[in-house]
């Protein structure tokens, strides 16, 4: 009788043992669908202490003729329903041009970029966007390299490095390429 509780015993530790080990080879050494996925949007992005406001797709974008804007998109996200300003946008410590500094309602954003980018766009008036231009004088921005931005809201500042990035409305012979048609 004790051999058939031995015996039993053995064969139930070595069956938990092998659907142990077969459990946990499923998914040793397989690439995960999410392992090799990027964010859908390639800047920086960060936001005020009181998540009042969030920027997000932060980038300086160098065009051929050496021109520089920053593109990124600010959103109101504060819960009290309260309209924000934007008051200034440094790069490297010296202010950009803006060409408005909007007031954002709840829920509505600004988008910002190249005069030329920003005309590619496609505007749609049903939603709450605020789109703006921007310029800033190109010091030798190396494409790839990083430099901090400093946006001012009237709720607070956001501090954070940016990357530099060539602009990708241009082929390479300097270009102007179209924005996507809607089907």
């Amino acid at each position: 009788m004790m051999i058939f509780k031995t015996a039993r015993r053995s064969a139930l530790i070595a069956v938990a043992g092998v659907a142990v080990a077969a459990l946990s080879a499923c998914s040793a050494g397989q690439i995960s669908q999410t392992s090799d996925q990027v964010a859908a949007v390639d800047g920086a992005s960060a936001n005020t202490a009181d998540k009042s406001i969030a920027v997000r797709d932060v980038t300086v974008i160098v065009d051929e003729d050496q021109t520089a804007a920053l593109k990124f998109t600010a959103v109101n996200t504060d819960t009290t329903m309260k309209d924000h300003t934007l008051k200034s946008v440094k790069v490297d410590g010296k202010e950009i041009q803006l060409s408005e500094k909007p007031k954002i309602e709840r829920n509505c954003s600004v988008v910002a970029d190249s005069k030329d980018n920003i005309e590619l766009l496609k505007k749609n008036d049903n939603v709450c966007i605020i789109y703006i231009d921007t310029e800033l004088p190109n010091d030798g921005f190396a494409v790839g390299g990083q430099k901090p931005v400093t946006f001012e809201f009237d709720s607070g500042k956001i501090e954070m490095n940016a990357t530099i990035a060539a602009n990708h409305n241009e082929d390479v012979a300097g270009n102007r390429v179209e924005a996507p048609k809607a089907h």
